[in-house]
């Protein structure tokens, strides 16, 4: 038989993505659930570092489900990346008594996660980022409500675009990832992508701007990476060489607020209940994925070795629609 789980500690750590308050609000009723005390840190890794910590209960997770962003907060701490530092955190999470730590971020918030593990720690680590940008899963929560948002706002931006006869430039989010520039150019409509994993120049661009005018179409939409960077520099570019009036719009933190889609509301419910159920279940150090389509795990260190190529199916496809 496992040891009995008696407290359990959860935080949020580096961007915030829309869907983890899914996650806190799973993890704190499924530990409740099976008579477990939970303990919400603040300001991820820097609260729990300067001892910013909340009791968290059933009903503290009320009406949260719906909400962007984490009730728990989150901030990025550069004491975190010490090794005093994280002797220190993990000294902390042994004199509060957490049999585990839930952690809830991206591949910064894992790789302090296994910092941790390797000063004695249980860690469970659920991936939430909107970049998309974690190989061991085909799914990190708040990719969804980002790509939706982003679409939602290109769409806006192609209306009037197209009313003037204008060539747009739309940089979105991902960090060094292209995977929402890409679900947004597919989903948009858009003429070109740019993105970080694929090696393209301005004068292909503008050539391909030209060749659409010549074909008849009107306003051109680029999607640009922002891992690419460059984006109002590029504008400017095209309508110096071609005289097509182009305006540049960088979306920016838009794209991580909002109300949560039902597909992460879905995925950090059930990633949260998954995390509970393995510490429940005496594993330790684990990463929380979404893999052919069903809920798994992996070892943590494991997690962060693990390499995907990106998949150049829906960046052709996007390309090739085009035209």
């Amino acid at each position: 038989m496992t040891e009995k789980i008696k407290r359990i500690g959860v935080l949020t750590s580096g961007g915030d993505a829309p869907g983890m308050n899914a996650v806190i609000r799973a993890v704190v009723r499924y530990a409740r659930a099976n008579e477990i005390e939970v303990k919400g840190i603040k300001r991820g890794y820097e609260g729990l570092l300067s001892g910013d910590i909340m009791d968290l209960t059933s009903s503290s997770v009320s009406e949260t489900i719906q909400k962007g962003g984490t009730i728990l907060l989150t901030a990025r701490s550069q004491e975190m990346m010490k090794p005093e530092g994280q002797e220190k955190a993990a000294n902390i999470c042994h004199f509060l008594g957490f049999d585990a730590l839930v952690v809830i971020g991206g591949d910064g918030s894992f790789n302090g996660a296994l910092a941790l593990s390797k000063n004695g720690v249980n860690v469970m680590c659920v991936p939430g980022t909107i970049d998309l940008d974690l190989p061991c899963t085909d799914y990190t929560i708040g990719f969804d409500t980002a790509v939706n948002t982003a679409m939602d706002a290109i769409t806006r931006i192609r209306d009037t675009s197209s009313s003037h006869e204008r060539c747009s430039v739309v940089e979105v989010m991902g960090r060094n990832c292209g995977y929402i520039a890409v679900w947004c150019a597919l989903t948009g409509g858009a003429e070109e992508v740019l993105i970080p994993e694929r090696i393209f120049s301005d004068n292909d661009v503008i050539k391909r701007i030209i060749e659409n005018r010549a074909r008849g179409k009107r306003h051109n939409l680029i999607i640009v990476a922002e891992g690419v960077s460059g984006t109002v520099a590029l504008a400017n570019k095209i309508q110096e060489l071609t005289g097509i009036e182009t305006r540049a719009s960088i979306l920016g933190y838009l794209q991580r607020g909002g109300s949560p889609t039902a597909l992460d509301r879905i995925h950090g419910s059930m990633m949260g209940h998954k995390a509970v159920e393995l510490i429940i279940k005496g594993e330790k150090n684990r990463a929380v994925i979404f893999k052919n389509g069903a809920y798994d795990h992996m070892d943590l260190e494991e997690a962060l070795k693990v390499e995907r190529p990106f998949d150049d199916r829906m960046y052709s496809a996007a390309r090739i629609l085009a035209i």
